[in-house]
């Protein structure tokens, strides 16, 4: 009992919380602030009696909230600006998704003062309808114009952004399609990729390819297309240059390194004798036996095999319009091709485990070259990728 008498305090007190909390709204002109406070509290059980007060507060919320926005309306009509347009038409959207929220708690009614709540629902379809159509010209006259008269990217990109906000708006509205397409198009940056060698080694063709495989970068944006071969006819408003400056090749190493082991290992047993030379036994009257041990010695010769590789160079981004750089990345990477074998001369059970499975091994032919500087573009690709998700043109 006591139990239910708090829960049921406790409830009281959010209750009037969230009915404080509605009216505080109302009061401060937050009409649709109050409006979904209340219409979420009817929702939960609109015959609950705690909930009387929001039937209330939705009533007088619908009430001035229509009028307020119904007034704004009438002002932005006759103001004459084709700009409110949008306006206009989200204010009806926005009376007529209001009625839609509170059309299904109907019918709802105030106890204490005997009747049922009041809503003057109004029918604002052609109304709606008038206002997408006139804002659907304004839309469609701005992105036009901007279209003819347009000397920047950004200007395309505006009209592009206006077009597809049509185009959701009012579906097949004209030729909307074609011209969002334009826009489109002339609102793209083309940026041109091309790679040079400043180095006096080759780069292996498949890596060359490899690295100008842009799919692999996901470096098309919405607004920037990359090419690795010049279309005919194309402007190009930037180049992207990826400059080899020097490949660095080590000679082959093979590095040699002695090590000297020493153990004791067990080798039989003997029995244990008295002064008198006679076999000891336990009380069991067995012969009492000890582990003879000896030492064995090995000289451990380990091998390796070193080769690395670095490439260095620069990723230039130029600015074609302008004909000078905007930025400009070094570009390194390093492969080390290492190898370790080993033989010995002794014997191997005075070898720790670890130095055993090297003799296993045995020397490998060392990689080529072009092997090396392509083992080494691994790493080159990665760098580039971080390169490219830092570069912008917008």
């Amino acid at each position: 009992m006591k139990k239910f008498l708090l829960f049921s305090f406790i409830g009281l007190l959010l209750s009037c919380s969230g009915v404080k909390k509605t009216q505080e709204a109302l009061n401060s002109g937050n009409y649709m602030g109050a409006i979904n406070k209340a219409v979420l509290n009817i929702a939960e059980n609109k015959t609950k009696k705690s909930n009387q007060t929001y039937i209330v507060l939705l009533e007088e919320g619908y009430r001035k909230n229509t009028e307020r926005e119904l007034q704004h309306i009438k002002f932005l009509k006759k103001d004459g600006n084709t700009a409110n347009f949008e306006e206009i038409y989200n204010t009806y959207s926005n009376l007529k998704t209001i009625q839609e929220r509170i059309r299904p708690l109907l019918p709802l009614y105030i106890q204490d003062q005997n009747r049922k709540a009041q809503f003057n629902f109004k029918n604002y379809n052609d109304h709606l309808i008038s206002a997408k159509l006139k804002f659907s010209e304004f839309l469609y006259n701005k992105a036009t114009t901007l279209l003819e008269t347009a000397n920047y990217k950004s200007d395309y990109r505006t009209a592009y952004s206006d077009l597809n906000y049509l185009e959701e708006l009012n579906p097949n509205y004209k030729n909307v399609v074609t011209k969002k397409e334009e826009a489109y198009q002339k609102g793209l940056d083309y940026v041109i990729v091309e790679m040079t060698n400043n180095t006096d080694k080759v780069i292996p063709k498949r890596l060359e390819d490899e690295l100008l495989n842009l799919n692999t970068y996901g470096l098309n944006t919405h607004w920037t297309e990359y090419h690795t071969n010049r279309i005919q006819n194309q402007i190009y408003d930037y180049q992207m240059e990826v400059s080899f400056q020097n490949i660095n090749i080590s000679p082959e190493q093979i590095n040699e390194k002695q090590i000297s082991k020493e153990r004791q290992i067990k080798d039989g047993y003997s029995f244990v004798e008295d002064r008198n030379g006679n076999v000891v036994s336990d009380s069991l009257g067995n012969s009492i036996k000890v582990d003879k041990f000896k030492t064995v010695r090995c000289d451990f010769y380990q091998f390796t095999q070193f080769k690395s590789a670095q490439v260095t160079g620069v990723v230039n981004f130029m600015d074609l319009r302008k004909k000078q750089k905007i930025n400009q990345y070094p570009l390194s990477s390093q492969f080390v091709f290492e190898h370790r074998y080993a033989n010995y001369d002794g014997d191997k059970r005075a070898l720790d485990n670890d130095l055993i499975s090297l003799l296993q091994l045995a020397r490998v032919p060392f990689p080529s070259n072009e092997q090396m500087v392509y083992d080494a573009g691994e790493d080159l690709k990665n760098n580039l990728k971080n390169i490219l998700s830092k570069q912008s043109f917008n």
